[in-house]
């Protein structure tokens, strides 16, 4: 497994332990009341540095057990790993722009900012999983 492979199975494994932890916390918070009086702010920084620092650690130990067993072949990159790496973030754009156009149109209904700053949230991770997923198949079946 190449070096951005093995970070992109890094990624979108913690991506999706760090949403469905907080998707737990946050209704655990709400209880049976609504979720908009959750106290969310904290709890989605908390997700957001907590996945960035796990994703870096699991990628630099993966890359150290992977330096082990080949010496020569950790860290290196080619012209595939750029193209895959490039389709995967055309993917995550369009998810990207349509969770944009949900924002403006629950900003234009005045929604409630939980709902707003949600559906961003999750639009963010909606598309670091479908890009993940995306490039893992090139990965495994090419472009």
């Amino acid at each position: 497994m190449v070096y951005e492979e093995r970070n992109v199975w890094s990624g979108l494994v913690v991506t999706i332990i760090a949403m469905a932890v907080y998707v737990v916390v946050v209704l655990r918070q709400a209880g049976t009341g609504p979720l908009t009086d959750v106290d969310w702010v904290p709890i989605m920084l908390w997700t957001i540095g907590a996945s960035i620092a796990v994703t870096i650690v699991i990628s630099i130990l993966w890359g150290i057990v992977a330096g082990m067993r080949e010496p020569g072949g950790v860290g290196k990159s080619d012209i595939r790993d750029r193209d895959i790496a490039r389709m995967g973030t055309r993917i995550e754009q369009a998810f990207l722009a349509i969770a944009g156009v949900g924002v403006l149109i629950l900003c234009a209904v005045r929604a409630d900012w939980f709902w707003i700053a949600h559906t961003m949230f999750f639009g963010f991770a909606v598309a670091a999983i479908v890009g993940g997923i995306a490039r893992l198949i090139a990965y495994r079946r090419g472009l």
